[in-house]
């Protein structure tokens, strides 16, 4: 018997988009879309009688702008929520504040919609996960299987450097974990976060105006200095040196840009078993070779928990490949690394 489809609600006011996104969504025979909607209130009507499980939904709408409309789909469904994005600094601003609101992942116009069943997977993943949380259970604690964790909670890790990997969810993990964080961090930290150009650069700036540590997105030559969180810029591949950050285009090294593998890599390369890793959520299996081969040296690796994560992918590629020493919730792993730095 085979899955029952996947059905999407397309929400745009451009007769262009209504007629593009459709046929794009339904060349998967995954998906089906259920409907389309002209404006946000139509969004909310339609959400409440045709009971999708994504919607894609523009920002600049007419009557009910997509804000307004993802705050009434959020509190009256369980639909997850993509949305379509201006890749414009104003666009990447309001994007961010979307995905606070409860947006899912978004998808730059402009761009032809890449990877949209990848999303569209992962909102279904994320909507799964919410049903599952809505359902009281026991609480279990997951841990590695392959080997049990080398340091207890709250002891030391003699790292030189920290290193964050995640994706879908992973604005608001990362607002999490770093608004957790001290302003006088004893490392350099240096994010991966799956995102396209433009967009990483707004994710800095709103980390920096809420975090105490200072938070900018890392650009080629910048010195590797403690003190500072690092954001990989959107569309580029990201390494370090010892002292450095090093950026250059995507060179077939990874689907993903920026790759947490290859920002692994570098690290392993730069500073061997010093490195504190952390895999937050996200879609699919990047950063679980070279965190696992970080693991192997000696470094030491967080991983979120299922039940924090939005999408439980990248943190349970990891820990299934025994490469986690620790398993924990979203709202510990800030201070986890706070211990294990020492600061």
């Amino acid at each position: 018997m085979s899955a029952p489809l996947i059905r999407v609600l397309v929400v745009d006011d451009s007769p262009f988009m209504r007629g593009v996104l459709p046929p794009k969504i339904e060349s998967d025979p995954r998906f089906k879309v259920v409907g389309t909607a002209v404006d946000g209130r139509d969004a909310v009507e339609k959400t409440l009688a045709l009971q999708p499980d994504v919607v894609t939904l523009d920002i600049d709408m007419p009557i009910m702008n997509g804000l307004d409309a993802l705050k009434e789909i959020v509190r009256q469904s369980t639909a997850s929520v993509i949305m379509l994005s201006a890749r414009t600094e104003q666009g990447a601003a309001i994007t961010l504040e979307a995905l606070a609101l409860g947006a899912v992942d978004f998808i730059p116009k402009s761009r032809g919609v890449d990877r949209i069943h990848e999303k569209l997977l992962a909102a279904v993943e994320a909507k799964t996960h919410k049903s599952r949380l809505s359902t009281p259970k026991p609480t279990l604690v997951l841990r590695p299987t392959t080997a049990p964790p080398r340091a207890a909670g709250g002891a030391r890790v003699n790292a030189k450097v920290c290193i964050i990997g995640s994706s879908t969810g992973g604005p608001q993990a990362l607002q999490a974990v770093l608004s957790q964080l001290p302003e006088a961090l004893p490392v350099p930290l240096v994010v991966a976060q799956h995102m396209p150009p433009n967009f990483t650069n707004a994710l800095a700036n709103r980390l920096n105006d809420t975090c105490k540590p200072k938070i900018v997105e890392a650009a080629d030559g910048m010195a590797l200095t403690k003190g500072t969180v690092y954001i990989s810029p959107g569309g580029m591949q990201t390494r370090i040196s010892a002292t450095e950050i090093k950026i250059s285009p995507d060179h077939g090294e990874s689907l993903y840009k920026p790759s947490v593998d290859v920002l692994a890599e570098s690290a392993r390369s730069a500073f061997g078993k010093n490195v504190l890793g952390v895999m937050l959520t996200g879609m699919g299996g990047d950063g679980s070779i070279e965190f696992g081969k970080l693991r192997k040296l000696g470094a030491h690796n967080i991983a979120q928990d299922q039940a924090s994560c939005v999408v439980y992918g990248m943190p349970r590629t990891l820990i299934e490949a025994g490469g986690a020493d620790e398993v924990l919730p979203l709202d510990q792993i800030g201070m986890r690394i706070r211990s294990a730095l020492g600061c």
